[in-house]
């Protein structure tokens, strides 16, 4: 069993603090995938669990063992980078045994570890070309199968997918969730990309500015993100987020005021968690904005407003609207699309029970850590 532990974790270059503290459990055979901004702390974070950077502060164990002090090569992890970091003078065969053969293993062993892992990648017709014959996305599973090898406890990918096209990263996602589900390792994942980390997490960790902001499985994450951060970040398109006010609306309860004097109910599950007077951010989801006869099925409270499009874009099976509220841009969808207009005038039906409430002072979401 391979678990990998950060407690208390801090890295300083000099002065400056670059990761705060943060502890972080994650279970054997788990993908994990640390995703934020460029320059929050995950990159930083993957090398701390590699030993390719010394910790500053706190503790890091890998199964048992405390591993603050070991060298790379003793933490029996092995390590996928961006940037593959192949041989270009051996073939892919000698590419994925060449780790094994510095380490002295037996021949026959090298030979048996080099098969097994090109029968799991499929790269048995390419074993005699050199990396300058190879595709991008062959010359990342070549630095995958020389992770493979080495039976490792732990993999670790920094930003793998970052220099291949739109196509090939889709494949090659496809590719890192079969190795995964094959060899049944732990694997720490980095990327900016929340489509990647969406996609081939179990858990997510969002970072920012070397904190840990949530943990949570992809769907946790993208239904009860705990802040507006969280919220801004997870999901494509994004959400809107929209200033408001809630109000007493009499009988007809709490309220919020938004601009062009758009005014919608507080959603039931945030009653009892906002006050009147209290400044609200209003994060909407562009799935739950959605042009009257063009959206899913709803079953629950709605509220329709008229906007005018400004601009849309066409996807196939559905259509990216551009509106505004007041100075905000806000963006919806169309489901089975028809041509629009310049200037169109829509009427938009707003999904209540999926509408999140954040406190503007703190950008924290009203229900807290709740799942709503």
């Amino acid at each position: 069993m391979t678990e990998v532990s950060l407690s208390q974790v801090v890295k300083r270059y000099g002065q400056l603090e670059v990761v705060h503290a943060i502890d972080l459990e994650i279970r054997h055979s788990e993908f994990v995938v640390l995703v934020g901004p460029s320059g929050c702390g995950k990159s930083t974070t993957l090398r701390m669990i590699a030993g390719l950077e010394e910790i500053s502060g706190g503790t890091i164990k890998i199964g048992d063992k405390v591993v603050n002090k070991l060298a790379p090569r003793d933490r029996n992890i092995s390590m996928v980078f961006q940037n593959y970091a192949l041989y270009p003078h051996m073939t892919v065969r000698d590419n994925l045994g060449f780790g094994l053969k510095i380490a002295k293993h037996p021949e026959s062993e090298i030979q048996n570890r080099v098969e097994e892992a090109a029968e799991i990648l499929g790269l048995g017709m390419l074993m005699d070309r050199l990396p300058a014959a190879l595709s991008g996305g062959q010359r990342q599973r070549v630095a995958m199968g020389r992770a493979i090898v080495r039976n490792p406890d732990v993999f670790l990918f920094d930003e793998p997918l970052s220099n291949l096209d739109a196509k090939l990263r889709v494949q090659m996602r496809t590719e890192i969730k079969k190795l995964h589900k094959r060899v049944n390792n732990t694997i720490v994942y980095v990327t900016h990309d929340q489509v990647e980390a969406m996609t081939l997490a179990d858990r997510i960790v969002i970072m920012r500015d070397g904190h840990i902001e949530q943990v949570g499985t992809p769907l946790e994450v993208f239904d009860h993100p705990v802040n507006t951060f969280v919220a801004s970040f997870i999901g494509s398109p994004p959400m809107n987020q929209l200033e408001g006010k809630v109000v007493d609306g009499g009988k007809s309860g709490l309220q919020i005021t938004l601009a062009d004097n758009i005014l919608i109910p507080v959603p039931k599950r945030s009653k009892n968690r906002v006050s009147v007077g209290q400044d609200i951010t209003v994060g909407i989801r562009p799935d739950d904005l959605t042009p009257v006869g063009h959206g899913m099925k709803e079953d629950g409270e709605t509220v329709s407003f008229d906007l005018t499009v400004s601009i849309s874009e066409p996807l196939g099976t559905e259509t990216i609207l551009f509106s505004s509220i007041g100075a905000k841009e806000v963006q919806g969808k169309m489901l089975n699309p028809r041509p629009i207009e310049l200037d169109e005038r829509l009427t938009f039906n707003l999904a209540m029970d999926r509408v999140h409430l954040f406190d503007a002072a703190s950008g924290q979401n009203v229900l807290g850590d709740a799942n709503g």
